[in-house]
């Protein structure tokens, strides 16, 4: 299945330190109709830092993705969105040798026995503790101290 990288360029501060920012925002794994729709629904929603007081919008198509021209009061600000096919990832992780990926085998759809193993905790748990489901504690250890100022 193809990956593809929503790439967003935005433009950051402003006056003589206006540059150009790029971040890989997500991945979709599927076609690149689907992965222009998810690209497409993140630039509609999107909310720039510049300009702070906005005055004019304008979403254009073209190519491969969008530009966002957000008119400030003194200047223009730009976001670019591009849909990418990723080729390499240097920090991806690795598939490990007996994963059926890698022996180019279906990947099992259900495995319910993984998704449900229980939470390991490092530390003894106190049973007077009211604790959630997850066991995060309801009430944090530091409430109600009066050493903590």
């Amino acid at each position: 299945m193809t990956v593809w990288g929503l790439v967003v360029e935005t433009t950051m501060s402003a006056g003589d330190r206006k540059h150009i920012e790029a971040n890989v925002v997500a991945h979709v794994h599927g076609t690149r109709d689907e992965a222009f729709a998810e690209l497409e629904r993140r630039a509609r929603s999107f909310s720039p830092e510049h300009p702070r007081s906005p005055r004019r919008r304008r979403l254009l198509r073209h190519g491969d993705g969008f530009l966002l021209v957000v008119d400030g009061v003194f200047q223009s600000f730009a976001t670019r969105f591009t849909v990418a096919e990723l080729l390499e990832d240097s920090a991806a992780p690795a598939a490990p040798q007996d994963a059926p990926a890698a022996r180019n085998e279906p990947v099992p759809q259900d495995e319910p026995a993984a998704r449900n193993e229980p939470v390991q905790q490092d530390a003894p748990v106190a049973d007077d503790i009211e604790r959630y489901s997850d066991g995060v504690p309801v009430k944090p250890a530091w409430w109600g101290r009066d050493d903590l100022s």
